[in-house]
């Protein structure tokens, strides 16, 4: 399962009442930082089917929730479980590290 666009419109069918932990990705078109990640997104996503849901939001277009998340910063990775952020990663970072950061936190 690769990762998956989400949108203001759609973040909380998505995101807050998944069943499974859901990572968001906050990044934007421009930022170089987020596209040297979204490879290692990718593959953690098929390597985690099924434990982890990993989304991306575009914030650029949906700055409704990256307000009420507080994102200053991009990429930052917000991890949410049961509705509620659990963990966050604020910058780019080796697929390893991001890897074990997700795991730590599921």
């Amino acid at each position: 399962m690769a990762t998956t666009q989400v949108t203001d419109a759609s973040f909380e069918a998505e995101v807050l009442k998944s069943e499974d932990p859901v990572v968001v990705d906050f990044w934007a078109e421009w930022c170089g930082p987020c596209k040297m990640i979204a490879p290692a997104l990718e593959e953690i996503s098929e390597e985690m089917n099924g434990a982890v849901k990993i989304t991306k939001l575009n914030i650029d277009e949906n700055q409704d929730m990256a307000m009420k998340y507080g994102v200053r910063s991009i990429p930052m990775l917000i991890l949410f479980k049961d509705g509620e952020p659990m963990a966050t990663q604020v910058g780019a970072a080796p697929k390893g590290k991001l890897s074990d950061w997700i795991k730590s936190a599921i």
